[in-house]
């Protein structure tokens, strides 16, 4: 047979009083319903726990081993409930979310440092991982936001643009091709080009909008991580394309960022949650900041 925490509540408030009178008082409760309540726990429990005198009520041997017991299940149960409260009045928590890189390095800390301010009591993960893994880890339940490019056609995802990013170019400096006024897809692909790995989404739809223009990308070098590739076009080893949201940083490594035409080549960028899964108090915070900062 269960036990309530009711009935525990009952016996404890009896057992402290000494009067069953006074403790319906205290629990807003009637006498009888008292009683029902006490007598329950005890047929749960398989056996008596107080014995009434002519003047008042005591606690048998098995009720004064049973009393501090009451004691710490209360405690452990206020304790429970205010370990919920802090969560919904973010006063304890962790969030786990996953970006992209050039999200986390350009746009993320700032938004972290203005939800650290407002939510100190929040521990945050964030996973720093190329777009793919981010899909990956919101549809396994392993981060609740992700914050990555249009997953497309995903019926178990929910997406929210934020702002549509622009493809550009990175060159070194004092290279020849910027004197010119206007550069091209063309332009770029007649030096040694080195591009994201396969299967990244941005190579995909980058060779798809070249494919329209009769243009091919045959990357001399591949990296899946974006500084690798400032690196390489730092040394010499050719030119490549970036989104525009890491332009800061390709700038900041001393490359010289240009935009590139026909084709412009976009993508929207956006924050994906699960479609079946509702968002913690601090989730659907941190959402709300990523919202108030996009571009």
């Amino acid at each position: 047979m269960p036990i309530s925490i009711n009935q525990v509540v009952a016996f404890s408030t009896v057992a402290r009083t000494g009067s069953f009178a006074e403790a319906a008082i205290q629990l807003h409760l009637s006498q009888p319903a008292l009683s029902i309540a006490i007598k329950k726990l005890e047929e749960a429990l398989g056996g008596k726990l107080l014995a009434r005198t002519t003047r008042s009520v005591v606690l048998t041997p098995e009720g004064k081993a049973f009393y501090p017991v009451a004691r710490r299940l209360l405690s452990d149960w206020e304790q429970s409930l205010q370990d919920v409260r802090n969560h919904f009045t973010l006063h304890r928590g962790k969030l786990d979310i996953a970006a992209m890189p050039t999200y986390t390095i350009n746009r993320l800390p700032q938004i972290l440092a203005d939800f650290h301010r407002q939510y100190p009591d929040i521990h945050v993960t964030v996973h720093d991982v190329i777009a793919e893994s981010v899909v990956d880890m919101v549809r396994e339940g392993r981060c609740e936001l992700g914050v990555t490019f249009d997953p497309g056609d995903a019926s178990d995802l929910n997406f929210q643009p934020l702002f549509r990013d622009r493809f550009i170019a990175i060159l070194p400096a004092k290279h020849r091709l910027l004197m010119k006024e206007k550069l091209r897809w063309a332009d770029i692909l007649a030096y040694p080009h080195i591009s994201l790995q396969r299967p990244a989404g941005t190579r995909a739809l980058i060779d798809k909008a070249l494919a329209k223009k009769g243009l091919v990308l045959t990357p001399a070098f591949e990296s899946h991580q974006l500084v690798s590739i400032g690196r390489m076009v730092i040394e010499g080893l050719g030119l490549s394309v970036v989104p525009s949201t890491s332009q800061a940083q390709m700038e900041e490594m001393g490359l010289q960022c240009r935009a590139i035409s026909s084709p412009v080549i976009t993508h929207q960028l956006g924050v994906i949650t699960r479609r079946q899964q509702s968002l913690s108090v601090a989730a659907q915070k941190m959402q709300s900041l990523i919202q108030v900062a996009r571009a």
